[in-house]
């Protein structure tokens, strides 16, 4: 009679960790409360952050011309002004910790909290790219010095919290800086679990103290813009004009839509990236050159359009609103060069100063929209709603977050065009996906000869 075969000898394998174990724990009360009372001082901050960058923007762009005897903004006149924006920027970057935080060009990667050392680099170099002008967002330096300052807190407070509980905090702080940014809690809410790939029962572990965090962290903005009368700088689109049921053409534009702001994306990124590299070995003075060269691109668009430079500066977070309601003020070559010249601005802010891709990659998409928007079978705000969302997926590759950035923000008539929208960013994505280099391999170990 045949043996019976005998398997491995050994202990039995471990049972993996159940992830809602943390969550039926009394410590995890513990940490819902911490994370909503994080959620105070970090919005607080977050809110004077931004206070502090729309305060530096006018008196750069506008009040200090006028001082000097200007009757109205130079057209060139950002250039000495980002010349000066890159010299401050390389030089936090040069001499401070933490390298000014993170790097656009390498899209928006939630990573773990920036230690307090880091924390006074990022935010000097932030406030000096996003208050001169520079084509980038302040959402990546909000969710680091949200989550540094988290960290510091508690570690302030208690030196024995465990690694995950922290890295719970540290995220908490995060959704907390950003909770209106992007509008509503909501949406910054997707946009960090998204970028930090949680999923499965982990999404639930973190999502919860986040969304408190954020939910206190949207009070707070709220009642400091009553306060203040300085509003909540949070992305608000009020004018929506209504928009067509989706028809089969519709659909046929939503697959270009996307083709093309995939290859537009690229078009920036891979630029951008380049850039990034020349940049680093030469930092104080190819970052002050590129600070020209965004100026240049600046009054170019000035001087070509007869509009003023600063719809090719900054985030576009503040002008997507009024580009959408007074999109008759442009004729479509006019937004030809608007997408142009932002496009060529933003590629060079990417691979040189600090700040957040998400702004900018949206005023580019909706602005190509808008200038599709009369062809047949489109409307206005069909072809704004495609074009957001497809450059949006384009340059950070969270598709969940690009359909909810270009549909939430239009209300009624962004669920009208949502099919239309989720065609593009598929397109876009699974296309920017394609034309993305693929990593090239670790070499492998050479042997040791014996």
């Amino acid at each position: 009679m045949p043996a019976a075969p005998v398997g491995p000898v050994g202990p039995p394998a471990a049972t993996p960790p159940d992830p809602l174990a943390l969550v039926r724990s009394r410590k995890y009360v513990v940490l819902l409360v911490l994370a909503a009372l994080i959620g105070i001082p970090i919005s607080a901050v977050a809110f004077g952050f931004l206070a502090l960058v729309s305060e530096l923007q006018s008196l750069t762009y506008t009040d200090l011309p006028h001082g000097l005897g200007f009757s109205e903004t130079p057209s060139w006149w950002p250039i000495p002004l980002l010349a000066l924006a890159g010299l401050l920027v390389a030089a936090s970057i040069r001499c401070l910790p933490g390298e000014g935080g993170h790097r656009p060009a390498e899209g928006l990667v939630a990573k773990g909290a920036p230690t307090a050392a880091d924390l006074p680099g990022i935010a000097l170099a932030a406030v000096a790219s996003l208050g001169a002008g520079v084509v980038l967002g302040p959402e990546a330096p909000l969710i680091a010095l949200g989550g540094g300052l988290a960290v510091f807190s508690i570690r302030t407070l208690k030196r024995d919290v465990q690694p995950n509980a922290m890295a719970l905090l540290g995220a908490a702080g995060s959704f907390a800086a950003v909770s209106t940014l992007l509008g509503s809690p909501l949406l910054g809410a997707f946009l960090l679990m998204e970028a930090a790939a949680v999923g499965g029962a982990m999404m639930g572990v973190v999502l919860v103290p986040g969304l408190l965090a954020a939910g206190v962290g949207a009070l707070i903005f709220t009642g400091l813009g009553s306060w203040t009368g300085l509003g909540t700088y949070s992305l608000v689109i009020a004018h929506v004009p209504p928009a067509v049921r989706p028809g089969i053409a519709g659909f046929g534009w939503a697959v270009v839509i996307g083709a093309a702001a995939a290859l537009l994306g690229a078009a920036i990124r891979r630029p951008a990236l380049l850039l990034q590299a020349q940049v680093e070995r030469r930092r104080i003075a190819l970052t002050v050159l590129t600070g020209v060269l965004v100026g240049v691109v600046a009054l170019v668009y000035a001087e070509w359009t007869g509009k003023a430079a600063s719809g090719v500066m900054y985030s576009g977070q503040s002008a997507l609103g009024p580009l959408l309601a007074g999109q008759d003020e442009y004729t479509t070559g006019a937004l030809v060069v608007l997408v142009v010249c932002k496009a060529l601005a933003y590629s060079l802010s990417l691979g040189a100063f600090r700040g957040g891709p998400v702004f900018p990659s949206m005023f580019v998409g909706g602005a190509g929209g808008l200038a599709m928007a009369h062809l047949p079978g489109m409307d206005v705000t069909s072809g704004f709603a495609m074009g957001v969302g497809a450059m949006c997926v384009a340059m950070l590759k969270l598709p969940m977050t690009a359909v909810l950035l270009a549909t939430l923000l239009l209300g009624v008539e962004g669920v009208t065009v949502m099919p239309l929208v989720i065609v593009a960013v598929v397109v876009s994505y699974v296309l920017s996906l394609r034309l993305t280099p693929a990593p090239s391999p670790a070499p492998e170990p050479t042997p040791v000869p014996r």
